[in-house]
């Protein structure tokens, strides 16, 4: 298996990071969550009481304080300044808030450079909103995933009770549809598909068949290689 990049984008609870994780894993090659590293730096402003209209603080706090993810037994861990930040990135608090950090042009840069320094040598499977558009736009497989609100919303809810995290379903539905509405529309690497991206709609899929979906886009791209 060469070492290409993958780039899997979609709106919120689309599946790209369950799915993502799994391709990484099958490939053996290295994950990325790049709305973790946004998820973090939202957790961080909240946590220091910077406030979330100065760009300039936030971007402060990337630089002072690193972001890395390490492998635990069970799923991929969330550090920030060696704390594990994992499930604390995932409150409603930090939900609510990161579509707002993720928006800022500057905290974007700053990431986007982290994100594209770990993808340099390949090998990599990263999800978001802007990868195949803005932090790896030369990646070989490009995947768009895109699912109902209903569906998105059943997910997300299920995954936080699964976690512990406080959860309401109706309320989930309204949270997704304005952060589909932020995300797609806002100045600064906005959500839209690239145009070279393949299109999956998970509705109704299970996750294996969503793996095996790209599994094979990826072998296609591997054997067109030969």
């Amino acid at each position: 298996m060469k070492k290409i990049n993958i780039a899997i984008d979609g709106p919120a609870s689309s599946g790209k990071s369950t799915v993502a994780k799994i391709i990484a894993k099958k490939l053996g090659f290295i994950y990325t969550d790049t709305g973790a590293m946004y998820r973090s730096v939202t957790y961080l402003a909240l946590k220091h009481q910077v406030s979330l209209d100065d760009e300039q603080a936030l971007v402060s706090l990337i630089l002072r304080f690193p972001i890395t993810f390490k492998q635990g037994s069970e799923q991929q861990l969330v550090f920030v300044d060696d704390q594990d930040v994992t499930k604390e990135i995932r409150m409603p608090e930090v939900t609510k808030n990161v579509s707002k950090v993720a928006a800022y042009k500057l905290v974007r840069e700053q990431l986007v450079k982290q994100q594209q320094a770990i993808a340099k040598d390949g090998g990599v499977v990263m999800d978001g909103r802007d990868i195949g558009t803005v932090v790896l736009p030369d990646a070989q497989v490009k995947i768009f995933l895109v699912a109902s609100v209903e569906e998105r919303a059943r997910r997300r809810h299920k995954e936080n009770l699964e976690k512990g995290i406080p959860s309401d379903f109706e309320e989930l539905k309204v949270a997704i549809e304005k952060r589909d509405y932020y995300d797609s529309h806002r100045e600064n690497s906005p959500l839209v598909q690239a145009v070279d991206a393949v299109s999956i709609d998970t509705t109704g899929m299970s996750i294996d068949e969503v793996v095996q979906a790209i599994i094979n886009l990826v072998n296609d791209e591997n054997s067109a290689k030969k």
